[in-house]
């Protein structure tokens, strides 16, 4: 299935998009109006998806709005497609990811060949922006780029839950300057943005061959396009979330981006007013555009 959630006045609301119309909540249904509500509901207490799904049908809590409507912002607004207790990131999981980075000191090299890999604190759910909601640009970076990402998102011992698309924002000329100044290349406002939609396992045939691609309009003019494939990751989803387990825990709804293959030349960094469009055939596209922290 696709899971969203519909921003509404008194929050994010469950939404379910299925042959290009999204049924979205009114109303709580045992105990169930979110995604994150509906995630722990299936972990917590063994929710019986379909009987749930039934029985919010008949109790008629459910509303229908045309997704083309939400997705361009006339038929309401999307949120992000669930409210993440905590975002991580990996990094420097593909080699291209590595050699654009490198400066001649080998230190993404030992990263990228290491048995250990780059894991980080991304975002908390106020620093991450949903679909149609701006990403930032920090304003004391002369280099941010988008970083296009498959996301997973995680039950509490570490089960897939879903994929989704991400923009792991990087002001990388503050962490190229210093390895060490990460943290603030990768965390600060708007620093992470991620949906459309979450697809569930069961529709994604083989997550490690999906086709990601990005375009960067500035003017209605695009000065940037690129693409990749999952399938050139150097390490497995499965391995990236045992190590993110090891000493650590999470809770349900937890998101891990796993690192970028599409490279931003350094001549198109983010400038205001940018559009970012990340898009997979199975996940759909998710839009941002630019402003300055």
């Amino acid at each position: 299935m696709k899971w969203l959630q519909v921003q509404g006045d008194e929050g994010a609301r469950l939404g379910i998009l299925r042959e290009g119309r999204v049924s979205f909540l009114r109303a709580a249904h045992e105990g169930v109006l979110t995604t994150l509500d509906l995630l722990e509901a299936q972990e917590g207490r063994d929710l019986d998806l379909a009987a749930w799904l039934a029985g919010a049908e008949r109790a008629g809590v459910f509303s229908e709005v045309e997704w083309a409507a939400l997705a361009d912002g006339t038929g309401g607004r999307l949120a992000c497609p669930v409210t993440p207790p905590e975002v991580w990131g990996a990094g420097v999981t593909y080699r291209r990811s590595a050699d654009f980075r490198e400066e001649g000191t080998g230190f993404y090299d030992r990263v990228y060949d290491a048995d250990r890999p780059e894991l980080f604190f991304k975002a908390s759910a106020w620093r991450c922006s949903a679909p149609g909601e701006p990403i930032g640009r920090r304003h004391d970076s002369t280099f941010t780029a988008s970083e296009p990402e498959l996301a997973l998102v995680l039950g509490r011992r570490g089960t897939i839950l879903g994929f989704t698309l991400a923009n792991d924002v990087s002001a990388w000329d503050i962490e190229r300057e210093n390895p060490l100044s990460l943290p603030q290349s990768k965390i600060y406002r708007g620093c992470f943005s991620f949906g459309p939609v979450i697809v569930t396992p069961d529709e994604v045939a083989d997550p490690h061959a999906l086709t990601l691609s990005c375009r960067i309009l500035r003017d209605g003019e695009e000065v940037f396009a690129g693409e990749t494939s999952t399938e050139r990751l150097k390490r497995r989803f499965a391995e990236l979330v045992q190590w993110l387990l090891r000493s650590n825990d999470i809770a349900t709804g937890t998101v891990l981006s796993t690192g970028t293959g599409i490279i931003q030349p350094l001549e198109t960094g983010l400038e205001e007013g940018d559009i970012v469009e990340i898009s997979c055939p199975e996940i759909g596209t998710l839009v941002n555009p630019v402003a300055t922290v």
